[in-house]
This record gives structure tokens, C-alpha cells and sequence, in this order.
């Protein structure tokens, strides 16, 4: 769910390719996404859907999945793999087309380094969250994986000054030959900023998890909860 300076969609025109190439990394992070969501069911939010690689998951425990995406070509795929009694909506992430206390689980996955607001985005997913529902976010670790980190052979990271630019980023030489970043761009956003658009938006952060077993990590994870 990316916007440009312009609030163009990002990934329109680049769908297929993304869904090829990512699905691989959808797979490997499930089973901490499981354990991080919980056995909690009801209405869910996939706020940042993109192709529904995530469907899947989040349906576990017997939740509804509802996707979100400002990306047409996104929701193209996203279809594919939608169930009946789910249904897709095309919105802005900081304006979404629903009432207050809907949903008691909302799902940001991959979504602070594609959008322009994340603060805002978290903002009315709190809106759209009812009393003691949960927002599960789940993307890069601000820390090691962004457009200021340098990956090195031996499996370590060099982090760069711009670290503290909280932005969208020029390609750096450093970046993946091809890869998504290079591609579509990242909106890196540091750790404190991150932390901080739960904490603003009036949520409770429950759990902080670094999943998989990187030496250096690459994903940060929380729950966090509506009071």
C-alpha cells in the first residue's frame, strides 16, 4: 500500500512481480505472525493487504479477514485468494472507508517503509479498532533492515548516518541489484518514530518480539492494544 510524493500508488504496474518474488519470505515469517496474532477471532483488518500472501494467517483462529490497499493492481491478485465472506476495499491507509470500534484486530504487515504517514496510518487504525482489540505490526527492523543498512558477507550489517533520516530515501550503492527497494523505494522510519506512532495513537504495547533466528535481526513484531 505505497504512495509517492503525489500520492500515486507505488505498486501498480508491479504487482505480478512482487507477489513472485515475496512469496517465498511470506511463508517463512507465518509461523511467528501465527504465534504473535494469537487464537483471538472476530473482524480483522489486513490494513496494507497488498496480494493477500497474508490471508491465509490471518484467517487462523477463526477471524474474517477484511484487506485494504490503495493499490489497484495489488487488489488484483488480492482477489485470488480472498474467501467468501471477505471482502477488499481499495482506500487510503490514513482514511479508512470504515466507522469507529469495527474491527477487533487490525494487521500491519510490511507497511511502515511504504507509506508516507505511518503515525496517521496507526491513528485510524486505533479509530477502527474496538475496546481491548489488538493491532499486530510486523515489517522491517528499523534498526538492521532499511535503506541506511549495508548488508556484508559475513552476515552483518553496516549502518549508515542515515539512519536518523526518517524519509523516503535515494537508491544507495548498496542497495539489492533489482530488488523491491530499488524498485519501488523505502520510507525508512527509525526505531523511536516507530514506537511512538502506537504509543500516540493511545494503544498499549503488549509484546515486542524479534522472530526468526538472524543473527542481526531483520523483522521487529508487536502487539499492542486498545484500552
Amino acid at each position: 500500500m505505497t504512495f509517492d510524493a503525489v500520492g500515486e500508488p507505488r505498486y501498480d504496474g508491479h504487482a505480478d512481480w512482487y507477489d513472485q518474488c515475496n512469496g517465498a519470505w511470506s511463508e517463512v515469517n507465518r509461523a511467528p505472525l501465527l504465534d504473535l496474532l494469537g487464537p483471538v477471532d472476530g473482524l480483522c483488518l489486513d490494513l496494507g493487504c497488498g496480494t493477500g500472501q497474508n490471508f491465509q494467517a490471518l484467517r487462523a483462529g477463526g477471524r474474517t479477514v477484511v484487506g485494504v490497499d490503495y493499490s489497484a493492481d495489488q487488489l488484483r491478485l488480492a482477489r485470488q485468494r480472498r474467501v467468501p465472506g471477505e471482502w477488499l476495499a481499495q482506500a487510503d491507509g490514513a482514511a479508512l472507508p470504515f466507522g469507529d470500534s469495527v474491527f477487533s484486530t487490525v494487521a500491519t504487515l510490511w507497511l511502515s517503509t511504504d507509506v508516507n504517514d505511518f503515525a496517521a496510518v496507526i491513528r485510524d487504525a486505533a479509530r477502527v479498532l474496538r475496546p481491548g482489540g489488538t493491532v499486530v505490526h510486523y515489517g522491517a527492523h528499523p534498526c538492521f533492515t532499511g535503506p541506511h543498512t549495508e548488508d556484508c558477507e559475513d552476515g552483518g550489517r553496516i549502518a549508515h548516518p542515515t539512519y536518523r533520516t526518517g524519509d523516503w530515501h535515494r537508491p544507495a550503492p548498496w542497495w539489492r541489484e533489482g530488488g523491491i527497494r530499488q524498485r519501488l523505494g523505502m520510507r525508512h522510519l527509525p526505531l523511536a518514530e516507530l514506537l511512538n506512532a502506537f504509543i500516540a495513537a493511545g494503544l498499549v504495547i503488549t509484546r515486542v518480539v524479534e522472530p526468526l533466528d538472524d543473527p542481526v535481526p531483520r523483522v521487529l513484531a508487536l502487539r499492542a492494544e486498545k484500552p
